[in-house]
């Protein structure tokens, strides 16, 4: 069984919309795949440790990611490095403006765990649409499949 791990900040709830959305994706391959979804506050070094791959979702708060995804990365990083190399990510952006800031802060961080980028990342900017929701699924559903037969 493989687990995929999902960190979330939410305050307006879009983020967390999403993250649910990526979830529902990944239903289909529950028989492989166990999906764990997590506040980044109370997400941590062992779940991190834990996971096959993982999705970090966060507003773009002021041009950056979420305060809670940083005090994730901050919680996590020193503990988890070098024991998490290679580990698959993807990156969904809820972003008011452009998402560039968060997405280029959470790549950068990314690089020094060595995370793996292995799927474009989502930035859904503005109001939450069907097609958002139908991306976030694709997104979540993507993933799992790639871990339900070793693609990552």
């Amino acid at each position: 069984m493989k687990t995929l791990l999902l960190v979330y900040a939410s305050q307006s709830g879009r983020t967390l919309q999403l993250a649910e959305a990526a979830c529902l994706g990944a239903q289909p391959f529950a028989d492989e795949v166990t999906v764990r979804l997590l506040p980044a506050l109370t997400a941590g070094v062992a779940d991190l440790l834990a996971a096959d791959a993982v999705l970090l979702a966060t507003p773009e708060n002021f041009g950056y990611m979420a305060g809670a995804l940083k005090d994730f990365f901050d919680r996590t990083f020193y503990p988890a490095q070098g024991k998490i190399s290679g580990l698959p990510y993807a990156v969904l952006v809820s972003a008011g403006n452009d998402g560039r800031g968060a997405l280029a802060a959470i790549e950068r961080i990314a690089c020094g765990y060595p995370l793996r980028l292995v799927l474009p990342p989502l930035l859904v900017r503005g109001e939450l649409t069907a097609a958002d929701h139908a991306a976030a699924t694709e997104l979540g559903a993507t993933l799992a499949a790639g871990l339900s037969v070793g693609l990552w």
